[in-house]
């Protein structure tokens, strides 16, 4: 006998009950009355009960039965619900999106993209997780991750975005003090503000020579979020390595002066990561293309 699950079984025995026969009920189901037969002996034997008492003419219901017709109407019309839920977030944007950002981005240029994107799609929610460290996107429950790196997991679909230039920084009263390096290597005699995630013995990576060169620093300072590097970085406390989107402003007024930009990395993309390229909600979709039409450098 051709298996059936256990909610098509309940939809053909609730139509066999509210046409009062099988032969009505195989109509209105486009079957034959044989399988209508064979679905509730079906669901009969899997719940242990008789739901029908039948006879030549007519059926009526058991106790069982009435019991069941009344407790699986508000499971379908709740399935009906959820099916017509789904398929209106599979082709609007709408419900709830889970996404995790680097807290230098998520602090600066991500809330006016969000806002933009949740005034375009009103029945967007967000749920944003601001986080430098490498969540694991599954086991956290996020649909979509904004991440800056070189390799990202090859686990995950990605899409580079643009590539990100860190700017290596103090103020111009920590240079005229301390001197201004002209070689990467020359940073290990400074006072370095940095990242917590780099651990206890961080280094930086520049390019010399066309070729990757990590440099070993003293930290004076680390912190988790970026934007207190940058203000002890203002406050002339030492040396940061920021994302320019971060510094620009205060290059642009002189607060802060950049140095070794001829070394940068420019192996560094944002990229956005998401688990998987089959029945994404709609609303995932048009956040990524969003994103992308503000983002992304051809």
């Amino acid at each position: 006998m051709e298996t059936m699950d256990t909610l098509e079984l309940i939809r053909t025995f609730r139509e066999v009950a509210a046409r009062g026969g099988f032969s009505r009920a195989a109509t209105a189901l486009e079957v034959s009355k044989a399988n209508v037969s064979k679905y509730v002996a079906e669901l009969e034997s899997r719940l242990g009960a008789r739901l029908l008492n039948r006879s030549t003419r007519t059926v009526s219901l058991t106790d069982a039965g009435k019991l069941l017709l009344e407790r699986s109407t508000p499971l379908l019309e709740m399935m009906a619900l959820t099916r017509d839920e789904l398929l209106h977030r599979s082709q609007e944007p709408s419900g709830r999106l889970r996404m995790t950002a680097p807290q230098g981005i998520g602090s600066v240029e991500l809330p006016d993209l969000l806002a933009d994107f949740m005034r375009r799609y009103p029945e967007v929610h967000i749920s944003l997780k601001l986080s430098n460290r490498v969540l694991d996107m599954v086991e956290d429950g996020m649909d979509l991750a904004l991440r800056i790196g070189i390799t990202p997991d090859p686990n995950l679909i990605v899409r580079k975005l643009r590539q990100v230039n860190l700017v290596v920084c103090a103020t111009p009263a920590y240079w005229q003090q301390h001197g201004r390096p002209s070689h990467p290597d020359e940073l290990a005699d400074h006072d370095a503000l940095t990242l917590s995630l780099f651990g206890t013995h961080p280094e930086w990576r520049f390019k010399v020579n066309g070729k990757s060169h990590s440099v070993a620093l003293r930290s004076r300072m680390d912190a988790s979020d970026p934007i207190a590097l940058l203000q002890m970085a203002l406050q002339g406390m030492g040396v940061a390595r920021l994302p320019q989107l971060m510094v620009q402003s205060h290059l642009d007024s002189g607060a802060l002066q950049a140095v070794l930009v001829d070394h940068r990395q420019d192996d560094l993309w944002l990229y956005a990561a998401y688990t998987q390229r089959r029945h994404n909600s709609a609303a995932l979709k048009a956040l990524l293309a969003f994103i992308e039409e503000r983002w992304k450098v051809e």
